[in-house]
């Protein structure tokens, strides 16, 4: 079993500022995994009727666990899961718990207290660049094609017929268990439109007469798959209504396996890879800044920067991703700093192996490879 050692010391890190860990991440991305590979670890699966009746009693079950470390496996099938965390925050600080879902904890109707100010929330991503040398992933283009949840990525072929089991599995396991949602052929008819769409401006209209719902019902599917993590949802980043785009989101699916799977693409073209490796860009800023905070940015002449990540009191970070320098435009990264000229701007890609600085327009750019920008960007702030 591969030990994905930096998720393990965040862990670790984040259990000493409060004792209670919510982990969320879709699922199959790793969480049971992660979960039994931590040190001097109690493991408790609550979707095990057993298990389950252990916790009938949640004072009396945490009070024989007093100064151990434990992981509540799939919380959500307990029936008032949001409790038993409630009271282990506040009565028994020294039980420290992990628990594990594949939403956010505000998502769903069981979770009536979302413990606010009491529970550090953790956020699994599919695999970013650190656990490809875990998993002995030389060649990015595999982790493009297969995507990056575990079973997938190290499957010796393109496993086709597990992405359709799993969305099978999501629907039965997550969507059925937890949320109102009736129509499964709407709901994965939309899920798989949407994956086939991955990275364009969302417009509720265009899905709603193939799915056979209405445009306020698709508008719910998205809030559903964002709560998931099975869809990101890029707000966009804008000051003037005037000359930019203020309200239509861009929607990307959480995982390029995924998206290569509903457009057919076994093997890869050159032009596919620019739209994966934006894709994977995505999971690598959410993987490592622990945010859903990232935007995009779109003026009404249709120029567009692909990340935005707004800092409060400080300049924004814009980012362009390109598999190779050489397909790099400047034209919507000039009109951003025209509108934001303290913005930082950035192009990633692929095939820059030393960073550089290049003056085009009058306007600095940093061009780096994805280590490069995310040394820069993980670096503390001055106090």
């Amino acid at each position: 079993m591969q030990k994905r050692t930096h998720w393990l010391e965040v862990i670790e890190r984040s259990w000493r500022d409060r004792s209670v860990l919510w982990l969320s991440g879709v699922r199959r991305v790793g969480k049971t995994t992660l979960c039994r590979s931590l040190d001097d670890i109690e493991y408790f699966d609550c979707e095990l009727p057993r298990t389950r009746r252990l916790m009938d009693d949640p004072e009396a079950f945490l009070k024989s666990l007093r100064g151990k470390r434990i992981v509540l496996d799939e919380i959500h099938r307990l029936r008032q899961p949001s409790e038993i965390l409630k009271i282990a925050a506040d009565h028994f600080p020294t039980v420290r718990v992990l628990a594990t879902g594949s939403s956010t904890l505000a998502a769903s109707r069981k979770f009536k207290d979302t413990l606010t100010g009491r529970k550090t929330e953790l956020w699994l991503t599919p695999a970013d660049s650190r656990d490809l040398a875990i998993f002995g992933v030389a060649d990015l283009r595999v982790r493009l094609r297969q995507g990056g949840l575990p079973p997938f990525l190290l499957a010796a072929d393109f496993p086709e017929r597990d992405f359709q089991e799993w969305l099978d599995s999501y629907w039965a396991k997550d969507i059925q268990e937890l949320f109102r949602i009736e129509r499964r052929h709407s709901f994965l008819r939309f899920t798989e439109l949407l994956l086939a769409s991955s990275g364009g401006i969302f417009e509720a209209t265009r899905f709603a007469g193939p799915c056979e719902v209405s445009r306020t019902t698709i508008a719910s599917y998205l809030s559903v798959l964002e709560a998931t993590s099975l869809a990101h949802v890029l707000r966009p980043y804008a000051t003037s209504r005037t000359a930019e785009i203020v309200s239509a989101p861009k929607v990307y699916g959480f995982d390029t396996g995924f998206v290569c799977h509903v457009r057919g693409w076994d093997t890869l073209r050159t032009d596919d890879l620019g739209t994966l490796w934006e894709h994977f860009v995505l999971n690598e800023l959410h993987a490592r800044l622990q945010t859903h905070r990232v935007q995009y940015w779109r003026d009404k002449q249709g120029r567009e920067v692909d990340f935005v990540l707004g800092r409060r009191g400080r300049p924004p970070i814009a980012i362009e991703c390109k598999w190779s320098a050489d397909q790099f435009e400047p034209a919507a990264l000039l009109a951003f700093a025209a509108r934001y000229p303290e913005a930082t701007a950035f192009v990633v890609a692929h095939d820059v192996e030393r960073a550089h600085r290049r003056t085009i327009g009058g306007v600095s750019m940093e061009f780096v490879g994805l280590a490069g920008l995310l040394s820069r960007l993980e670096k503390p702030r001055d106090p």
